[in-house]
């Protein structure tokens, strides 16, 4: 393996919309959300293990996740895993991570991923990550994979790349914000936009230096820290100085203003698993279309239904259609499908009439 390739896998965030499984405490990327055997996090860790060095796999978390990563992840070592002291969302702590390699390796190139999207074809995303690297090696560019849409989507930020390329590497004219209906079926018929996945390639100097370019104040407060980063001294650096930092978006901070962005559009199967009705979206169903993760279940006049409890529980509905249905302790989420982007107003009604220990 290269020992120049390296990973920050992300990994800090809560998944409210998983409520109640993904909690504070203990959000999605943590848990098993498939019933596969595996976890989010564990998944993402061997996908990318596949073409590069585990050592050089790092994990970006939050510091109440610390814990977690070293239960799940038993082969990371303590130098691999990146704790962020405060919420400030993906351009500092990308930033602090970038840094941190730059003086451990000025040659790297590396990967940006999050920690919970379920890729089927793994064999095709070594393959664009390896095209990326290759590009960005020998290039000045901010690449990005994007996801070749299969509907309208809303949820979805895109990317509309140039069409006069005719390489598998396009440069990208803009990146655009969540459309409505209307405006999702228009970029498709217009066929060179493509879903923004939030996966980011490129040579650690290029994306140092796009920091430093486009967001001087933000690269400022993290340079100061160079000379204690990878010693005893970084922690506390961090904790002084990250929650100085603006909370703001990678793809606002650099990707949106920089002339050297590229996507590759991707070849394989992706979902982000971000909502219940996307998870429904990747499990196997019965013959009514119900999808069950661990469940013993009796069925009856019900269908579209995603159910999920724990293992072996025993579950009896009749006359349900198109429900998500989640047994966890002391919660029990009975909620229809065509509302589940509102599962995160629930949590905080939920959080205000019962408590904060309920989510």
């Amino acid at each position: 393996m290269n020992k120049n390739y390296y990973a920050i896998l992300m990994a800090g965030g809560v998944g409210s919309r998983f409520w109640p499984v993904s909690t504070q405490d203990f959000p999605k990327q943590f848990h098993d959300m498939l019933g596969t055997g595996d976890t989010l996090i564990q998944k993402t860790f061997q996908r990318l293990s596949n073409l590069i060095p585990k050592e050089n796999i790092f994990i970006l978390t939050n510091e109440r996740y610390n814990d977690l990563v070293f239960e799940q992840l038993p082969e990371v070592t303590k130098r691999q895993v990146v704790l962020e002291p405060a919420m400030r969302n993906t351009a500092p702590c990308i930033l602090y991570a970038a840094l941190k390699i730059q003086k451990e390796n000025n040659d790297a190139v590396m990967i940006v991923a999050p920690s919970d999207h379920w890729i089927e074809d793994e064999q095709a995303f070594t393959d664009n990550v390896q095209q990326a690297f290759d590009y960005c090696s020998k290039n000045d560019a901010l690449m990005t994979l994007g996801i070749k849409p299969t509907f309208p989507n809303t949820g979805y930020g895109y990317i509309e790349y140039n069409t006069s390329f005719e390489t598998d590497i396009k440069q990208v004219n803009q990146f655009r914000e969540k459309p409505d209906y209307e405006t999702a079926k228009q970029f498709l018929e217009q066929g060179n936009f493509l879903w923004n996945a939030g996966i980011f390639m490129w040579h650690v100097k290029h994306v140092v230096e796009a920091f430093k370019r486009n967001q001087e104040e933000l690269f400022q407060l993290f340079e100061k820290g160079i000379p204690v980063y990878n010693t005893e001294k970084e922690s506390d650096f961090i904790n002084e100085n990250y929650g100085l930092a603006e909370n703001i978006s990678v793809d606002y901070a650099i990707m949106e203003s920089s002339k050297n962005v590229y996507v590759i559009p991707a070849t394989f199967d992706w979902n982000d698993l971000g909502t219940w009705g996307s998870l429904y979206d990747k499990l196997d169903k019965d013959q009514n279309q119900n999808a069950v993760v661990n469940a013993r279940t009796l069925l009856e006049d019900a269908s579209g239904n995603m159910i999920r409890t724990k293992k072996d529980k025993v579950v009896v509905v009749d006359g349900l259609k198109d429900y998500i249905i989640v047994d966890k302790e002391e919660v029990l989420l009975i909620y229809p499908k065509t509302k589940e982007q509102d599962i995160k107003k629930v949590l905080t009604k939920v959080k205000h009439t019962f408590g904060n220990n309920l989510g």
